[in-house]
């Protein structure tokens, strides 16, 4: 069954409560169900509730067991179905009653995921929790478009970045300048939105006009759509395609090798 839920007030995280049951923070991987984990797969088979994010596959849904509670708490540009404190409200109140609670992510719940506020609200409300990491879009995406985010021959380092921040953070601004003079391949998630700043930064920063640069729509699914270009031309590329969001954005010299290894995979 599938619940629809009204807003919820502020979560109650300093009182804890008695827990019959645990929340499992899993990770489904960036789309392709085959790349859902073993012990991942067994939790869903056998869950009580599944609290599921925008991003997760329907072939992976269907993994869920059909008794399951099934929640729909995803956030997209503009779209939020439950606000953040919300979610961790309901983890909250479903680990009272239910025995297995999976809130079940796109990629890993670690890596840009917020699974990380998320199991520090349940440790402090008094909630049992674990996690089960997912293979991340950063790494999967370009692994199926045929780009190593790193080889020796033209990277030895990489950085994941987010390319949407949060109002407020602890810092107010990534810093492009320093990613720009200290890794040679950048992967950039939820980037597309702010790409005309962060090339422009990155530009300013010294990095050639001439960089390679990959945009991954939908990465390891059968729908994957790809975008190549370089800093100076990705932004009118995009405008011009219409290519959007949720895509990984790869830029460094590792996206040259797309062309000779895509057509292998």
């Amino acid at each position: 069954m599938t619940t629809s839920l009204k807003p919820a007030t502020q979560p109650q995280i300093s009182d804890s409560a008695t827990c019959v049951g645990k929340v499992y923070l899993l990770g489904a991987g960036p789309g392709d169900p085959g790349l859902m984990t073993i012990k991942g797969k067994g939790l869903l088979e056998c869950a009580d509730v599944v609290v599921y994010d925008a991003l997760v596959s329907p072939q992976i849904l269907l993994m869920i067991n059909p008794q399951a509670e099934k929640i729909h708490a995803g956030k997209r540009k503009g779209r939020h179905s439950l606000l953040q404190e919300e979610t961790t409200q309901l983890l909250i109140e479903k680990a009272q009653t239910n025995a297995i609670v999976v809130r079940l992510k796109g990629g890993d719940p670690f890596v840009f995921g917020r699974g990380g506020e998320e199991m520090l609200d349940l440790v402090n409300a008094g909630v049992p929790v674990e996690v089960i990491p997912g293979i991340t879009a950063g790494i999967a995406a370009p692994a199926y478009a045929g780009i190593p985010v790193t080889h020796r021959g033209y990277s030895s380092s990489v950085t994941f970045v987010t390319g949407h921040e949060a109002a407020g953070k602890y810092r107010p601004q990534v810093e492009w300048e320093a990613i720009a003079r200290g890794s040679e391949t950048i992967v950039i998630y939820m980037g597309v939105h702010n790409l005309p700043h962060i090339t422009s930064e990155l530009l300013a920063a010294g990095m050639s006009v001439d960089t390679p640069v990959a945009l991954i729509r939908w990465g390891t699914r059968p729908d994957q759509e790809e975008l190549i270009g370089t800093l100076e031309t990705i932004v009118a590329q995009v405008e011009e395609t219409g290519f959007s969001a949720p895509a990984i954005a790869i830029i460094g010299q590792v996206v040259n090798l797309h062309s000779l290894l895509s057509g292998q995979l």
